[in-house]
């Protein structure tokens, strides 16, 4: 938690620096300068920026100014209220345990990213208009990328604890520790700070004057998309979404093969796999291909008109991460569901004590066995040493 306020405090710290931009063009100046939006082409000439006349339409069709929004306000309303919630429930109602400080990160970092989709709506309602000022706009950029990544590295690190949970049980009581769950805390939010910093000092919003608007990271200069935005984003596909994307499929493989081997039930674990695997194929991978397709665009000879409205589409399907996450790796606890019912309800149950959600959540409906259930249920005794369960 405390690198999570460091960031807020990294962010405001940094807030002076958004005044000033290397990519920076004095507006009383006749530019030359080529610009492209996203995959468009832009014409400028002695201040004066404009698209061909295909391509103002499509910055202002339908799909960029009424439905992307209306995706964003979706997820806005679904994810927000549900990761509020689970983020209650994990601080307040359960004991601060390893696998509950990833889970808490996981949270933390949807929530921060939801929170800058409602400047997004109104982006895209008042036509790709931004009004809010070239400092805020580098925020809002930053928080959503910095984040969106931070969310991917935090389901990898879940996934890896409950790799470490069921596959290699007698070693889980030493790598599932207090101070193995603190670096991989620190590791997501400095990969947060790292993804958020050349947002930060980097100019994103430019005019486009035959429409009267200001677009937000929309449109950039040809050549700093291909020196400077292209290697960034092939970086964060890379490290931030690529290799967290392998190491998510094989700590689920292995878990389901572990469970299958032995014979148990695996019904819940072949579930929240789907889930996850929903999360990544249907929800991150799209975006993260066509980011990398819309900045590479640059270097080709065509308009690229193919590439901006999807991508943009895959970007707000993207924040339906944020909305899938709660019910992945909480809501599948009946221990969570009741307790979120019971929030729900207003009612408080004083017999139950603070539980140990972030190392509880069941991959099995089985509770016939002690066994079972200690080897389906993230193996809670790794955590609390000495205690075991009765089916």
């Amino acid at each position: 938690m405390k690198c999570f306020f460091g960031t807020v405090v990294f962010a405001s710290l940094l807030w002076t620096v958004c005044g000033i931009s290397p990519s920076s063009y004095p507006a009383d100046e006749c530019s030359s300068m080529s610009l492209r939006l996203r995959a468009f082409r832009l014409r400028t000439s002695c201040n004066f920026t404009t698209l061909k006349e295909k391509q103002l339409k499509e910055i202002q069709a339908p799909t960029t100014i009424l439905y992307l929004p209306v995706l964003y306000l979706l997820a806005f309303i679904v994810g927000l209220p549900s990761n509020l919630l689970a983020l209650w429930i994990l601080v307040f109602r359960t004991k601060p345990l390893p696998s509950t400080t990833l889970l808490i990160n996981l949270t933390a970092t949807d929530c921060l990213l939801l929170l800058v989709l409602p400047f997004r709506i109104v982006y895209h309602f008042r036509g790709n208009n931004w009004e809010l000022g070239e400092p805020f706009c580098r925020v809002v950029m930053a928080m959503f990328y910095g984040n969106m990544y931070g969310s991917v590295l935090c389901l990898a690190f879940v996934a890896l604890d409950r790799y470490i949970a069921l596959v290699h049980p007698f070693g889980a009581k030493t790598l599932r520790s207090r101070r193995t769950s603190l670096y991989m805390t620190a590791a997501v939010w400095i990969v947060v700070l790292a993804a958020m910093l050349p947002l930060l000092v980097s100019r994103q919003t430019y005019m486009l004057d035959e429409l009267q608007i200001t677009t937000c990271h929309d449109a950039l200069p040809e050549e700093e998309q291909e020196n400077y935005f292209l290697p960034y984003f092939a970086t964060l596909f890379t490290f931030c979404f690529l290799l967290p994307f392998v190491a998510v499929l094989f700590c689920h493989g292995a878990v389901l093969r572990t469970l299958m081997a032995e014979g148990e039930r695996y019904g819940h674990a072949v579930r929240v796999t789907v889930l996850v695997l929903l999360v990544f194929i249907v929800c991150l991978l799209p975006s993260n291909i066509l980011l990398l397709l819309t900045y590479m665009d640059s270097s080709l000879d065509g308009d690229g008109d193919d590439v901006y409205v999807p991508y943009m589409v895959s970007l707000a399907v993207s924040t339906f991460n944020s909305c899938i996450d709660p019910f992945i790796y909480y809501f599948v606890s009946v221990e969570f569901r009741e307790k979120a019912r019971s929030a729900l309800c207003c009612r408080v149950d004083s017999e139950v004590k603070p539980s140990s959600l972030g190392n509880n959540v069941s991959y099995s409906s089985s509770s016939s066995s002690s066994g079972l259930r200690s080897k389906v249920t993230m193996l809670t005794k790794s955590s609390q040493c000495g205690t075991s369960e009765t089916g």
